[in-house]
């Protein structure tokens, strides 16, 4: 089985964090912010979902080594 890109995961996390902080700022349901506030909540969520995603395939690679290397040895 191929081990997981760590670098096109975080990628991909980072575009899914931005995606959500951008549905966030239009809500209907919350106050009008400044535009440091936007931009503060772009940043946060696309490293916060970026972090995440990237060590989920880390993690995902490691326990995927120790399966295979169980396997085989």
């Amino acid at each position: 089985m191929r081990e997981w890109n760590t670098i096109r995961a975080t990628a991909y996390g980072g575009a899914i964090g931005l995606a959500a902080a951008a549905i966030k700022s239009v809500a209907p349901w919350g106050a009008m912010q400044s535009g440091s506030a936007i931009a503060k909540e772009f940043i946060g969520a696309t490293l916060a979902f970026a972090l995440l995603c990237g060590l989920a395939a880390v993690l995902r690679n490691c326990i995927q080594r120790r399966i295979t290397r169980s396997e085989s040895g």
